[in-house]
């Protein structure tokens, strides 16, 4: 089957449908697959329930789809870094299901795996298990969590064969492979994509069987929050490092 697209629209053509649910990797914009959440942008796909740790930046990633209201529930980690999430979660435009981030990924693990709740101890006793069974095992109590399955994955990875064999890079790995097993189907933009049987299988982190389509892509890499400190006594004035 060929999984090689030459471009983010034709990658997405058929898959996208209005009140679809859909996975997004990375963490931050670490890993996000920032040509793939345009591609849904542009497509003017709506009423999107969206699982990702967090929701971008305003104007970058996830923060796309908000500013153009396409999404219409989130169920993420966090949301620090996005003033548009949190204008649309207090003016109530926006459905938020938060979960601790252990929890969520256990969840997108879990609905990869065909496993469809588990118990934690984590939540218990705060508003994270309000409404949901809690079971004790052992003189603990536990709440129980549902996997989660997305109709879409749309995640990020740094290499690939042609068959769909991924390897990710450092910390950008994050979600995106959990993710990748938990859609019904599975879409990866890649920096590099090489020939069949060129990667070291010890070095693959996801198989290529949990990979439909894929398309190569140019990163854009900006920094989510820049920090900087004035320089030493002596240094330039009003220099940065």
């Amino acid at each position: 089957m060929r999984k090689v697209f030459p471009d983010v629209q034709s990658a997405l053509e058929g898959l996208t449908f209005d009140g679809m649910t859909v996975m997004s990797g990375g963490f931050g914009l670490c890993g996000i697959p920032e040509g793939l959440i345009a591609g849904l942008r542009d497509s003017g796909v709506k009423g999107l329930t969206v699982i990702s740790n967090n929701a971008g930046v305003d104007g970058f990633g996830l923060g796309q789809l908000l500013g153009t209201r396409q999404i219409a529930k989130m169920i993420s980690s966090y949301v620090g870094e996005n003033k548009e999430f949190e204008r649309q979660y207090l003016a109530g435009e926006l459905e938020l299901e938060f979960n601790p981030q252990g929890t969520l990924a256990e969840r997108i693990r879990a609905g990869g795996a065909g496993i469809p709740a588990f118990f934690t101890a984590t939540g218990v006793g705060t508003l994270v298990a309000e409404g949901k069974e809690v079971r004790n095992f052992d003189g603990r109590d536990y709440v129980m969590e549902t996997g989660l399955v997305a109709d879409l994955s749309i995640i990020k990875a740094w290499k690939a064969d042609e068959r769909g064999n991924l390897v990710f890079r450092k910390t950008a790995r994050n979600f995106n492979p959990m993710m990748a097993t938990a859609g019904k189907a599975c879409v990866v933009e890649v920096e590099e994509i090489v020939p069949t049987g060129s990667l070291d299988p010890d070095h693959i982190h996801t198989p290529g069987i949990y990979v439909d389509r894929m398309v190569q892509t140019v990163s854009e890499k900006r920094i989510e929050q820049r920090t900087v400190r004035q320089r030493a006594v002596g240094a330039a004035a009003g220099s940065e490092v």
